[in-house]
């Protein structure tokens, strides 16, 4: 049995996280139009192989870097280490195939701080059809494709992992805290990975194991107590930089 989320928007809830919350550098993968981004304060990094931007997206962040590439070849330009950015906070919501969210995460805890958080979108499926990875026949409605394995795969490899799942709709919101950067857990058995989790599906995993697997965190219950997973993440306002408007 299907379990949908139902709470707060997703996009609701990162809006008011980054509204009470600031964060050193904030990275976000799969923006397109920059709405998910647009009210963030952080010093932010955005990558999307295709922008369709036409509002304001830059705000009052002090800095706002875009690339305009796949992440694969965002994180392969060296730019963090040649930067020394390390990232407080990243939402990651690119291809929905598992594969490619398995590298961005990879790629993203080597990049962060050990008390940063990484959320992921639409790991939580409301239904087998969104789920497919053929990318030729895609359902009319939402398509999660089968970043869901991410769940079961941090459970399995990195079961010191702090995974919180939040109830947003439509399909969930996954945070990953207690990051360890160094860790190679992912990188070697990453084959291994592949060749266990390609061609498993949902039916076959089975939705009641899936959704057995985690309790649902209600989202505005979580933001009520002050977002707590990102404790350690944000920065106070007086640390942060603020840009000034100066009149001509």
């Amino acid at each position: 049995m299907y379990i949908p989320a139902k709470g707060q928007h997703y996009t609701r809830f990162l809006d008011q996280l980054h509204q009470t919350n600031l964060f050193d550098w904030y990275m976000e993968i799969g923006c397109r139009t920059g709405r998910t981004f647009a009210q963030v304060r952080s010093k932010t990094l955005a990558v999307d192989p295709f922008f369709l931007t036409e509002t304001n997206i830059i705000g009052t962040k002090p800095a706002l870097h875009l690339f305009q590439t796949t992440s694969d070849d965002f994180f392969a330009s060296g730019f963090l280490k040649k930067m020394g950015i390390k990232l407080s906070f990243s939402f990651l919501d690119g291809m929905h195939l598992f594969e490619f969210l398995l590298r961005d995460f990879m790629n993203t805890e080597a990049h962060s701080t050990p008390s940063g958080v990484i959320a992921m979108h639409d790991c939580c499926p409301s239904g087998f059809e969104m789920t497919t990875r053929d990318l030729g026949n895609l359902p009319r409605g939402a398509w999660t494709g089968d970043v869901w394995k991410l769940i079961p795969i941090l459970q399995k490899y990195r079961p010191e992992l702090r995974i919180t799942v939040l109830d947003c709709k439509p399909t969930g919101l996954v945070l990953v805290s207690g990051l360890e950067p160094k860790s190679t857990v992912l990188q070697r058995n990453y084959d291994e990975i592949l060749a266990e989790f390609t061609a498993l599906d949902l039916r076959a995993f089975g939705p009641e194991r899936f959704y057995g697997s985690f309790d649902y965190t209600e989202a505005r219950a979580f933001r009520d107590k002050g977002h707590p997973d990102f404790a350690a993440a944000r920065v106070e306002e007086n640390l942060a930089l603020h840009p000034v408007k100066v009149s001509p």
